[in-house]
């Protein structure tokens, strides 16, 4: 075989690999939702941050700072190469499947795929974001108190005193954001560097969720401890939030764009302002974090309905990614083998 002919196989066998793995960690999503936690990567990750913060956030300023970027460099290094080595074996495989068709190349081919597209899964999380939700909206049916308590579940601040409209946008909000962070950046990352990429870019999440805080949280003192962290997650969300939100105009059949940038502008973080100022104009209504930001103001409080509303809007919005996610992968497969040919 000639080294072109080589390399053009490499890469379509690299495009399928994405192509399925992409397609089972979704399906595997929506039929099974979230492992236990003993198996779960992204646990594994948050135990090895919460063991690492208590070291760091504990420091003097400079050596919390530095401290605190190399245990990030070293989970990403870790992470990194163990999806990686994941990946490369999963090539691997069907290299020997496509040289020498048999039933234990196309058993062994399978296993390393579904083992690929698991851990992909555990990267991204669409069904529990999609149902949980619903479940405070449901909580809010049954009494105040109870939606209060469910919200609890999603978001970190005090939901005791939030009033009904408040925890309905509190949650809204949650399903906005959260569907940047847990759903269109993985794939976005996954698109461009394969598993690798999804999976640095949770542990970078997941380390901005715990440490990418200002001042004291929990008695742990993260201004320099976390600022790595807080910074490196704020780089690598900054295109996928941009294209939630123009996902999200998309599905809604168009927003004003000086409008979006307005009121995206409104939050304390460059990038969740985006889909939840994309959420609140697509549905008319008001999202507000009182005393921080009131987005869309002109907008009505949101109704019981408004919650079914995101809900499908944030649905669309995952189809229209996958599409798009599909149509990337195999564009530049096509592009990379271009290159290749003389």
């Amino acid at each position: 075989m000639s080294p072109l002919l080589q390399n053009v196989t490499a890469l379509v066998a690299l495009a399928s690999c994405l192509l399925l793995a992409l397609g089972l960690a979704l399906a595997i999503d929506w039929r099974w939702g979230e492992p236990r936690a003993a198996w779960h990567p992204v646990v594994a990750m948050g135990r090895y941050l919460e063991a690492c913060g208590r070291i760091v956030s504990s420091l003097p300023p400079a050596p919390a700072f530095v401290s605190g970027a190399l245990a990030w460099w070293l989970g990403v290094v870790v992470v990194g190469a163990l999806a990686g080595g994941l990946q490369v074996l999963a090539l691997a495989q069907l290299g020997r499947l496509v040289a020498a068709p048999s039933p234990h190349t196309v058993l062994a081919a399978l296993l390393v795929l579904l083992l690929m597209g698991w851990v992909l899964k555990t990267l991204l999380s669409w069904r529990m974001l999609h149902d949980e939700a619903g479940a405070v909206e449901a909580a809010l049916r049954q009494s105040l108190a109870a939606g209060r308590e469910r919200l609890s579940w999603l978001v970190s601040r005090n939901t005791a005193l939030l009033s009904e409209s408040e925890v309905r946008e509190s949650a809204i909000e949650s399903l906005a954001e959260n569907l940047n962070d847990s759903v269109v950046a993985p794939i976005f990352w996954f698109v461009l560097f394969g598993l690798p990429g999804a999976a640095i870019y949770r542990f970078a999440n997941t380390a901005d969720a715990m440490w990418g805080y200002r001042g004291t949280h929990r008695g742990q003192h993260w201004e320099w401890a976390g600022k790595w962290a807080a910074r490196a997650d704020d780089v690598l969300s900054w295109l996928p939030a941009r294209l939630t939100a123009g996902l999200l105009a998309g599905v809604a059949r168009g927003l004003p764009p000086a409008a979006l940038r307005w009121e995206a502008a409104k939050t304390p973080s460059p990038n969740s302002g985006w889909p939840m100022a994309a959420m609140a104009l697509a549905l008319g209504v008001s999202l507000r974090k009182p005393g921080i930001y009131t987005l869309n103001a002109a907008g009505r409080p949101p109704l019981p309905e408004d919650t079914a509303l995101a809900q499908r809007y944030a649905s669309k919005t995952v189809f229209a990614l996958v599409l798009s996610a599909k149509t990337a992968i195999f564009l530049i497969a096509i592009g990379l083998g271009w290159g290749l040919t003389p």
